[in-house]
């Protein structure tokens, strides 16, 4: 039996490679245990994975659009006030059954012009009584009002998303600081941050592109090409330079435009009413 110690060299090549063995299983461990310090750096991960043919393009979408919602708020995607479809409480069914079958919804604030208060919501199915003429007399629009659900523009839309599943609410009155109605937002606008445009079995190219408000005033889509509008406003807007109106309606601003913001063109008043990604998606024409 060899009871001689083992050498200094021998011993230092050992510890060599056990430390080289060491340092390799750490740096695996790391590469699959990886812990992003940030949604941005998170976001950078799963289009990494996509690029490397891990995730497929619509999952990733999916991924980045769940964080995004994790930090949004109600602001960023809310239907302005102005495009919202109100039932004013003192109107008679006759009055607001024609508005609420234009539009084709599902749901309706039922607004208060003395008091300046959201009443309750009104759900399209419940007015079903209506198509008896005898329950049309006794239709009481206070009995049919859903409860309101109230939220600030800077609630995060992932928290709302929570809520709507645990009170299986649908619709939300957006409101400010003050106490001010300035929006509204759906179930349906929070996952179509996630999943995309949710198109309505009901909608049709020319609802999507012109809808009409009042005599004088519509809601466009941003993409409707120019020669389109043109024949629709009976107007002559160039079409030399911008395929859409959303791109002439931009080089008549100075900056990127925001909600509410205003200009003229010819005898034409475009009122932005919604913007998305950098883009603009709704516009207001007001006819002189």
């Amino acid at each position: 039996m060899n009871d001689e110690p083992p050498s200094s060299l021998a011993e230092s090549q050992r510890l060599g490679i056990t430390k080289k063995i060491k340092e390799k299983i750490r740096e695996i461990y790391q590469n699959f245990s990886y812990k992003p310090q940030s949604k941005q750096e998170i976001a950078g991960s799963i289009r990494d994975s996509s690029n490397r043919g891990v995730l497929e393009k619509g999952t990733l979408r999916m991924m980045e659009g769940a964080l995004k919602v994790s930090t949004a708020q109600v602001r960023e995607i809310m239907i302005p006030k102005p495009q919202i479809i109100f039932v004013d409480s003192s109107e008679e069914p006759e009055e607001f059954l024609p508005r609420i079958i234009r539009s084709r919804h599902s749901r309706f604030p039922v607004f208060n012009k003395e008091t300046e208060k959201i009443e309750g919501i009104l759900l399209a199915k419940d007015l079903l009584p209506l198509l008896s003429p005898k329950n049309k007399a006794k239709l009481e629009l206070r009995n049919l009002l859903r409860p309101a659900v109230l939220v600030p523009e800077s609630k995060k839309l992932n928290t709302l998303l929570d809520e709507f599943r645990a009170s299986r609410n649908h619709m939300a009155i957006v409101i400010d600081e003050y106490g001010g109605i300035t929006g509204l937002v759906t179930i349906e606008d929070v996952l179509e941050e996630i999943v995309g445009e949710i198109e309505d079995e009901h909608d049709d190219l020319q609802d999507q592109m012109v809808k009409k408000v009042s005599n004088k005033e519509f809601l466009v889509s941003a993409l409707i090409p120019i020669d389109e509008f043109n024949e629709e406003f009976n107007s002559k807007l160039s079409n030399k330079d911008f395929d859409t109106l959303g791109g002439i309606v931009m080089h008549h601003f100075t900056r990127f435009p925001k909600t509410n913001d205003a200009i003229s063109i010819d005898n034409l008043r475009f009122i932005i009413a919604s913007t998305e990604k950098r883009r603009l998606k709704k516009i207001r024409v007001i006819k002189s």
